[in-house]
């Protein structure tokens, strides 16, 4: 009888590729409602434009590479990336900008490295700040105000009209900074007090982005709680950024304070969402604490004395190059050792 010869592990999960990337993409959904309720129809648009696109970039390339189309895109990685970039990119952001986000992860981030699994960056990240840097205006300035404030929210006709079109003009009439831009723009010549006054803050910590980032922490939760993420890289981030925050940003007269930083901006979707990328993040689970304490730190860092007012892409992109260092000082022990043999002492002992 002939055995057939298989590399290890010999063992298989339920959890193929495809349904944890989809449990992902299920989880994402109540931040999406309510980024539709609070901010209109942009984001909801440009999930649909960067999901299509994401899947006929990686098609694409995938022809051309001679690979077999349905064996890859039925992974849904490529629409899970597509996915966070539209979720990402503000609500109004042109065609092309979200076009050039999507094209550059999948095919430069993404697939020249040799796709799924190989990839040393988060594809969706360098998608983001690929744009960020080349389209500063566009990326700064198509943030929607809250619904109810300025000339109200528009359609969906009317905001697919913005997006395809580009009408600057109209855009203008929907538009306001984020609640982290005015803060850290206008804190140094008012006092907190002040500046809680602009309308993007409302009554509470700041006008719907509050309930977006609840709503990411509610799909961040169901995912621990299937086990799709393990705790570790979310807890490091909010716990990193919180006490950071109380440790320099104690007086609100000078920094935003911890309220802001975990309730506004992409906080809660880069903690549970983009920061635990299996394939660009730390594996174990001490390296997945240094990893997510390293982000922190630098969102803390980059949104405070920073040229940006958010920060997740540079801070996960940033820590994705620390990848390989983390991961060699802090393996898991191995079966049979009572500590885990890592760094110098490790190569010195062979």
């Amino acid at each position: 009888m002939t055995l057939r010869q298989q590399s290890s592990p010999h063992t298989r999960g339920a959890r193929s590729t495809a349904r944890v990337m989809l449990w992902v993409m299920l989880a994402t959904l109540p931040g999406l409602v309510a980024q539709t309720v609070f901010f209109g129809w942009g984001n909801l648009i440009n999930v649909m434009w960067c999901i299509a696109l994401a899947i006929g970039a990686e098609a694409a390339v995938l022809r051309l590479r001679q690979r077999p189309l349905g064996f890859y895109l039925s992974d849904n990685t490529a629409a899970l990336t597509g996915l966070l970039l539209g979720l990402a990119l503000p609500p109004f952001t042109p065609w092309w900008v979200s076009a050039v986000a999507v094209i550059s992860a999948i095919v430069m981030a993404k697939q020249l490295y040799g796709g799924l699994g190989s990839n040393p960056f988060n594809p969706a990240m360098v998608g983001y700040a690929l744009v960020l840097i080349s389209f500063p205006v566009a990326m700064t300035t198509n943030w929607a105000a809250p619904a109810g404030l300025l000339n109200g929210t528009p359609g969906f006709v009317e905001t697919l009209g913005i997006i395809s079109m580009g009408q600057q003009t109209a855009i203008d009439a929907y538009t306001m900074a984020t609640p982290l831009d005015v803060y850290k723009h206008e804190i140094g010549a008012l006092v907190a007090d002040e500046v809680r006054q602009h309308p993007s803050f409302g009554d509470g910590i700041a006008k719907g982005w509050e309930w977006v980032n609840l709503a990411f922490l509610a799909g961040g939760l169901a995912l621990l709680y299937l086990k799709v993420i393990t705790w570790h890289i979310p807890v490091s981030v909010l716990a990193t950024l919180a006490m950071t925050s109380l440790a320099f940003g104690s007086n609100q007269d000078l920094y935003a304070p911890l309220s802001l930083h975990m309730l506004a901006g992409a906080t809660m979707l880069g903690a549970f969402f983009i920061a635990t990328d299996p394939v660009s993040a730390a594996t174990s689970h001490q390296g997945k604490l240094v990893y997510g304490a390293g982000i922190g730190l630098l969102l803390y860092i980059i949104r405070t004395w920073g040229s940006y007012p958010d920060a997740v892409a540079f801070a996960v992109l940033l820590m994705n190059f620390a990848v390989p260092l983390i991961d060699h000082y802090t393996p898991p022990r191995t079966y049979g050792h009572r500590k885990p043999r890592r760094g110098i002492a490790h190569k010195s002992s062979k």
